[in-house]
């Protein structure tokens, strides 16, 4: 039987540290099924998800751990079965000028209504004419069936008037604009 592994990692970026940990998970055996990895502010910061035979799963967590000696931080958890929901996804696009409480207050609307983020990029960078710091985010949303889109479009939209930023919000059968 087949196991999920997440684990997450932070550390000094630098050459070979996704190649360190492939290695590690190919000699136990894993199958890398998915990850997010970046540089960021000087740091190699990640999330990956293996999948390993589950009488390996110790092997597996021990050769992870021995990163820690390259100067890696590793978190390791045993994936869990997602209970069967249904649900349905859409994409959040939004850009505007960058302050403090964007991401606090999308989150905020999204969980009040139920909206998982699967997914979320942000981006911070300077605007074309004016050089003033412009934020972008994307985000892969999940809508639990029986949440009203258009309630949760209502929300955004009045936020996004709040925040002076424009807002795309788009379900899988078509789209909607906020801003």
């Amino acid at each position: 039987m087949k196991t999920s592994v997440v684990l997450t990692l932070i550390g000094p970026d630098r050459p070979g540290l996704v190649s360190a940990v492939a290695a590690r998970a190919s000699a136990a055996g894993a199958n890398w099924m998915e990850s997010r990895l970046a540089q960021l502010a000087g740091k190699f910061a990640g999330v990956v998800r293996l999948e390993v035979d589950a009488g390996r799963a110790a092997e597996l967590e021990s050769l992870l751990r021995s990163l820690e000696t390259e100067g890696l931080r590793v978190a390791i958890e045993q994936g869990s079965s997602r209970p069967a929901v249904a649900f349905r996804r859409a994409r959040l696009e939004l850009v505007g000028h960058d302050r403090p409480g964007i991401v606090r207050d999308i989150s905020i609307v999204l969980a009040r209504h139920g909206v998982s983020i699967d997914a979320l990029e942000t981006s911070c960078e300077s605007a074309s004419m004016s050089g003033e710091p412009l934020f972008r985010a994307l985000a892969e949303l999940e809508f639990p069936h029986g949440v009203a889109l258009d309630s949760v479009r209502g929300d955004l939209e009045a936020l996004a008037n709040e925040l002076m930023v424009d807002l795309d919000l788009h379900d899988e059968g078509g789209s909607a604009s906020a801003g």
